[in-house]
């Protein structure tokens, strides 16, 4: 069995710029649960300044479909406190392998982004000790500011975060730049961290993202994040394109041989609202193959 974490809600709709509505953002996390997709990142808890198109996750906290295993992005101390009185039991918390990505995206240091990030994850374990926590490392492979990561840059803030207490690290390819030989020498680099406890989020902006998914396959992690639809970006990166599909990393796991437990019909049909209300068509291939009847 692959984990998919649909983060089509949350990072799906963030870098769009058009605003969608609470009752359609809750339309698409009902959708995608009545195709499968039981654990979903479903906003963040960001000053609505900065990412407008997350104002009112409090109100989709609510809102939220029964058994929904929901994640919210939080960004501080503050971010966590608006999470957990909206009865968040999931939260995750996001730095940077490179110092300009974390200045640009949340305004400070690595190190500094760390020590917030430990007064968070002590509150969360205090509030929600059954609760969940992951750490994001975006850029782990290239910074749109500075260009390519050391691998062990991304793997020391990984261990930071794990030392925190956080139960799952997500190594992120956050403006899509990274090759499978990239993803065996970051795999190579984070050898002693146990498989079950690293995630993997590729964007697809130059198309390998699938190549990327199946040589983490092939090296036994089965953990991964996607946007249905292939919907999303960074709004702090320039030139990011859209997450890896959800429609085309379900395909791909199911013609393999892997369970996901996600009907592909439903699922393609599941953004068709969304993408209505933002002027767009669809980006994912197989979402394409499967509305036109070609799956």
């Amino acid at each position: 069995m692959v984990r998919i974490i649909e983060v089509g809600p949350r990072d799906g709709l963030q870098n769009e710029r058009e605003t969608i509505s609470l009752s359609a953002r809750l339309d698409l996390i009902f959708a995608l649960a009545e195709a499968g997709l039981a654990e979903q990142e479903f906003g963040s808890f960001v000053s609505p300044k900065a990412v407008p198109q997350m104002a009112g996750t409090d109100e989709v906290a609510a809102g939220l479909p029964t058994g929904l295993t929901g994640w919210a992005l939080v960004p501080n101390v503050k971010g966590m406190e608006r999470a957990l009185a909206s009865g968040c039991r999931n939260a995750a918390l996001f730095t940077a392998a490179s110092e300009d990505f974390v200045q640009a995206n949340i305004r400070m240091s690595i190190a500094e982004s760390l020590e917030v990030f430990a007064e968070a994850a002590g509150l969360f374990r205090s509030r929600v000790p059954e609760g969940r926590l992951r750490g994001i490392v975006s850029t782990a492979f290239e910074c749109p500011f500075v260009g390519r990561v050391d691998p062990e840059a991304a793997v020391a803030v990984a261990h930071e975060l794990l030392e925190l207490g956080v139960d799952e690290v997500v190594l992120a390819d956050t403006i899509g730049t990274a090759g499978p030989s990239e993803v065996k020498r970051l795999a190579a680099a984070a050898s002693d961290i146990p498989k079950e406890k690293l995630a993997w989020h590729f964007h697809d902006t130059r198309g390998t993202a699938v190549a990327n998914v199946w040589t983490c396959l092939e090296l036994g992690y089965r953990s991964f994040d996607s946007a249905a639809g292939g919907l999303g970006g960074c709004p702090f990166a320039p030139g990011a394109g859209g997450n890896l599909a959800t429609e085309d990393l379900v395909y791909l796991l199911e013609r393999e041989g892997f369970r996901t437990g996600v009907d592909l019909e439903l699922l393609a049909r599941a953004t068709l609202p969304v993408l209505d209300l933002l002027g767009r068509e669809p980006e994912s291939k197989v979402q394409r193959a499967v509305l036109a009847g070609r799956s």
